[in-house]
Parts: structure tokens; sequence; C-alpha cells
């Protein structure tokens, strides 16, 4: 191992599993269901802690929520904290484990972290607004933020993965990021969803850093390509239309063929419920696709039925291209690649923890404090 800092490290990490995704190409990720064994946890509950303080120390909170954004970059701090390259609980232990490293210094950080796995996702905009009250921050844009992109990957990317974690980190600067995942019931695969809020220009364009999973869907619907963009317009000029209207159009395209590609099965669509929620959309009058993601009760069969029109009524297609495009890795807690050694370990926080309180002494120690670390590796 090279004697350079836990970041180098980290990095050097992800560049191997860039390097090793050209070389072996896709790769399974089974489900992976129990907790992270206490003993783990807790540690890297304290080495995140660490990793996140000399971070944010050395260069600003914005430079640790483009890392943890970073696909690879969070799969290589996942390998670092000790956790499994083919788990797909790296995500919410790893974000687990963030959120109670921070909690009692997030104020001093100004660094905050909301949400998680399953029902504590639901707490999420609770969480938002207590945190805000700390930093004067304005809660309601941060909430939008949050709903929005969670519907998004649950209702505008249409590819069999229901949403079960979702994590929203944002800064007292009103920065953020957004780690969710999603579980595939069928084939009983993971797949997350990376968001930064620097990188989107656009919520329903191309706005995410990256979406990762080991298997690439077929028949997809992908609603926020590039390539979507002229449905998205139609399907928003659809959604204004009277509820008759759309509901007849949908008889129409009864009596076609379907193509083969679509994953839309008409028989799916119930015209009583679609009629009610149509009738909102037409109150409602979106100016755009992203106000009609917005409103309460449009789901993905709603979003479903708008496509099929849009393409078989009036030739606009959206795109049916599964945007994953980066794969899980990493290993530890199962003894892939090697088990976890407790001592190293925590001798490895202790270091971490002092060569910190050097820096803050000294900055100018700060390059020989931090490769103590590595030292210690290689004697």
């Amino acid at each position: 191992m090279l004697k350079v800092d836990i970041l180098n490290f980290i990095d050097q990490l992800q560049d191997s599993f860039v390097n090793n995704m050209k070389k072996i190409g896709i790769m399974n990720l089974p489900l992976h269901y129990g907790k992270a064994p206490r003993w783990l946890f807790e540690r890297m509950v304290k080495l995140s802690r660490e990793i996140v303080l000399y971070i944010v120390t050395e260069f600003g909170n914005e430079e640790f929520l483009k890392k943890i954004s970073d696909p690879l970059w969070f799969q290589a701090f996942g390998a670092v904290l000790g956790f499994d390259w083919h788990s797909s609980g790296i995500t919410t232990t790893v974000c687990g484990a963030l959120k109670e490293a921070l909690k009692d210094i997030e104020n001093e950080i100004g660094i905050f972290v909301a949400g998680g796995k399953g029902k504590t996702s639901l707490k999420t905009p609770d969480e938002i607004i207590l945190k805000c009250e700390k930093t004067g921050l304005e809660p309601s844009k941060l909430i939008y933020t949050s709903k929005i992109v969670a519907k998004i990957d649950n209702t505008a990317v249409q590819d069999n993965f229901q949403l079960y974690h979702h994590t929203f980190i944002f800064t007292n600067k009103g920065d953020w990021t957004v780690v969710q995942q999603g579980l595939n019931q069928f084939n009983h695969f993971a797949r997350r969803y990376h968001w930064l809020s620097f990188d989107v220009k656009e919520f329903v364009n191309e706005p995410h850093k990256a979406i990762c999973c080991d298997i690439k869907e077929k028949n997809v619907l992908n609603m926020v390509s590039a390539e979507s963009s002229e449905c998205r317009e139609v399907s928003v000029l659809v959604s204004n239309e009277k509820p008759e209207k759309i509901l007849n159009d949908i008889e129409k395209i009864k009596e076609y063929s379907m193509p083969k590609r679509h994953s839309v099965d008409l028989r799916e669509i119930n015209s009583e419920r679609l009629y009610k929620i149509f009738l909102k959309t037409y109150e409602t009058k979106p100016q755009n696709f992203e106000q009609l993601l917005a409103i309460e009760g449009v789901g993905p069969k709603t979003i479903r039925a708008l496509a099929l029109i849009s393409e078989l009524i009036y030739g606009k297609p959206p795109s049916y291209n599964d945007p994953v495009r980066f794969s899980f890795a990493h290993g530890g807690k199962d003894g892939h690649p090697y088990p976890v050694d407790k001592e190293t370990y925590d001798k490895s926080i202790e270091i971490l923890k002092k060569a910190l309180e050097k820096i803050k002494l000294n900055p100018s120690e700060k390059n020989r404090a931090i490769k103590t670390l590595f030292d210690f590796y290689n004697s």
C-alpha cells in the first residue's frame, strides 16, 4: 500500500472498481437481509465520523457532498469501513453509520443527515424541519426536493425497483445530496440512485449523478431521459385535457397492436381511477412535467398511460433505455476479501482521530499526521 493519506486510499479503491468494471463487465448483486453486527457498526460510526471531519476540515462541506454522491467513491468509502462488496446492505448501513456519526456534531460542521430505511424514510420531512430550525434555513424547498427526487425514481424512472431507502444530506447553505435505494421484488436485486444539487439543472432532464446496479433491465420507461423531452411535453399537454378525451385515446390504443418492447399492460389501466387522476390534472393545469409529477396521486400508472398516448397517438416516444451505469462493489463483514481485523480497525480510528487533532493544532502537520495511519498498515 502506498504511503498516501486516507482519502487518496479511498480514491485508489474507487479507481480499482472502475478498472474492474471494465474487465469483468456486469456483476449480479443479490439482496442481503439482516443487520450489520453491532461490533462492526459501532466501528463504522467512529471511523466515518473521523473521515468526514477530515474531509470537511481540509476541503469543506461541498467536497463531502460531491464525494458521497459519487457512487464509486461511496463504494470505496464503504470498503474502508469494512462492509461487503456483494451486499445491498452497504447503502443502508453506510448511510445509517453516517447519520449516527454526525448527529452530535452536525451544528459544528454544518452537515445534516435525514431519512433512512423503511419507515424512517417517511420521517424525512419532519427531520428536515427540525434540523433547519438549527440553521435558520427555510425547510420547504428542501422538503420539496426530497419528495420530488423520490417520486422521480419511483414514477418517472420505471425500472421495477421500489424505493425502500432514502437518505437526504444537506448543508447549512442549503446544498444537498440524495442516496436512495430500490428493491426489485421479482429478481431480488437492489439499485442505488445518487443525486447532487450542484449537478441538477432540471429535476426531470438527466438529473442523476449516477444510477447504480449490477443488472441492466429491459423496457425501462425513463421519462427523465433527454430522449424523452418531446414525450414529456406531450404528456403535460395531454394531462391538461378533459379526462373524457384522454380515456377515449386510451380506448383507441386498445385497438392497436402493442409493440413488444412496451412494459405497459392495458389490462392494468383502471379507467375509473385514471378518470379521477386526470380530472385533478385537468383542474390543476400543470405547466411542465415536474409540476405534473408533483401532483398528489400521479403515480407510475398515470405516467405510463400518458407516455403511451404520447407515443401511439401523437408519435412522440419516450426512452425505454435503462439509465443504469455503475456497479456495486465492496468487501469486509462476510470475510471477503478478508475478515475484518477488529484490533487494526480500532487502531485506525485512534490514529486518524489523533491526526485530525494535530491538524487542528497545527495545519502544517496534516500530511505527516495522516500518513501515520498508513505507516501503521505497512509495519
